[in-house]
């Protein structure tokens, strides 16, 4: 007989204080920050850290440039400009991300363009990018969501039969790689953020920007301090307080950087744990009728930011919508101790500032660029069908492992093979 399921008053398969939180922090990290505080000068810790991070980063990237910023938008919004993006300028980007990648855009006066993502990868769709660009158009945002690799070869190849840059948004996906070549390394620039829930970790806030050209480099240079030149330890000698452009403060802080460059020499170590621990989960989930594991194309090599799960009604001869499945049976999940939940409720061009095209308050950068861009939910039926029958598996980070994911699987079973209780449950407020 099946044990009662904890929505049901039954005892709850995850034991209590199992899960590990992220990031790990070790005492490489914390030797890391009192280095920062034990130092004479404590000032010029933040050169040190920005340097040593800038350097780092850029050796493990294989590319020529970096600059450490204070969050992931600030970096795409470093790209954004760096590759030269004007007022009234289009830029293209998936329906389906976070909606700082189209923050970023915004900020510059630009504007949004979306594009319908791939039923599989779910990243950007490349069959759908040709059909939206125009005259006005200038970039490409492909994002490598939930750490899977988007499919570069048709991007780089559009972009170049129509002059566009191509900015990567790896914010997920640090480490990931296509076709061998690390995410972040195939476009014109790239961002990436190191807030604390990513694979690389600052414990809380922080991004990083990366180039190979020395123009685009010159340009976000300038974006992140001001629009000032700034040589770094010494601005009370060489500081001009001369602004040659419009820039802001986008600086980064010496302790999160600190923080960074220890993670940074297990970057590779903790993401074969995340993919040991999510191939683990895909091997049992696959048994399970009705429930979607995510598929790997050939060539890409994903590191699992965020473990995700669909939930298909009609391979059970269901007659409800995979959205009341899914909330049905993530209710009960977490009442078994498996942390799940929604990220994005609807796809960015659903939300607000675009359905009113708000922008910064009288309707730029749209009505002061005699924009026509409209922003129809019925557009994306694929990022709409993706939020409506998926959902996340949280904590397959190390130092969790199998035994955890042995937990999880046990719980999924127990949940789907009481799926009519689990439907007739009442919802849990």
């Amino acid at each position: 007989m099946a044990a009662n399921l904890a929505i049901c008053g039954g005892k709850r398969t995850v034991p209590d204080g199992l899960i590990q939180p992220w990031p790990q922090v070790t005492q490489s990290e914390k030797d890391a920050i009192a280095e920062v505080i034990a130092s004479e000068k404590i000032t010029e810790q933040q050169r040190v850290q920005s340097e040593g991070l800038a350097n780092e980063w850029a050796e493990y990237m294989g590319v020529q440039y970096c600059i450490p910023v204070n969050s992931g938008t600030a970096a795409l919004h470093l790209c954004v400009a760096g590759v030269g993006i004007e007022p009234g300028d289009e830029v293209i980007i998936p329906a389906f991300t976070f909606w700082a990648t189209a923050a970023a855009v915004l900020h510059h006066n630009a504007i949004p363009v979306f594009v319908d993502i791939d039923p599989v990868t779910y990243c950007i769709d490349p069959n759908e990018i040709e059909a939206k660009i125009t005259e006005r158009t200038r970039a490409v945002v492909p994002v490598h969501i939930h750490g899977m690799p988007a499919d570069m070869d048709p991007i780089l190849e559009i972009a170049k039969k129509h002059n566009l840059k191509v900015i990567e948004d790896v914010a997920q996906a640090h480490g990931a790689r296509y076709k061998g070549k690390l995410c972040g390394s195939f476009g014109d620039a790239a961002g990436y953020s190191t807030q604390a829930s990513k694979t690389l970790s600052s414990g809380c806030q922080g991004g990083l920007f990366t180039t190979n050209d020395e123009q685009i480099y010159e340009r976000a240079a300038l974006l992140q301090y001001f629009g000032e030149i700034v040589v770094p330890g010494r601005e009370r000698e060489e500081q001009e307080y001369n602004a040659y452009g419009l820039g802001w403060m986008y600086r980064g802080d010496m302790f999160s950087q600190a923080f960074i460059r220890s993670q940074l020499k297990r970057l590779d170590a903790n993401n074969a744990l995340r993919i040991e621990n999510c191939q683990y989960l895909t091997m049992h989930l696959n048994e399970i009728k009705g429930i979607e594991t995510p598929v790997t194309p050939e060539g890409c090599e994903p590191v699992y930011y965020n473990y995700v799960i669909g939930f298909d009604p009609t391979a059970l001869g269901l007659d409800i919508s995979a959205r009341t499945m899914r909330e049905k049976v993530q209710a009960a999940l977490r009442a078994e101790g498996v942390p799940t939940g929604q990220w994005q409720r609807l796809p960015v061009p659903s939300q607000e500032i675009f359905q009113n095209q708000i922008g910064y308050g009288t309707g730029c950068p749209w009505r002061c660029n005699n924009s026509t861009v409209e922003y129809k939910t019925e557009d994306y039926p694929r990022a709409v069908e993706f939020i409506d029958s998926h959902c996340y598996i949280f904590d397959v980070n190390p130092p969790n492992d199998f035994e955890l994911m042995s937990y999880y699987v046990e719980a999924i079973h127990k949940v789907m093979d009481q799926l009519d209780a689990v439907l007739e449950a009442p919802d849990v407020a």
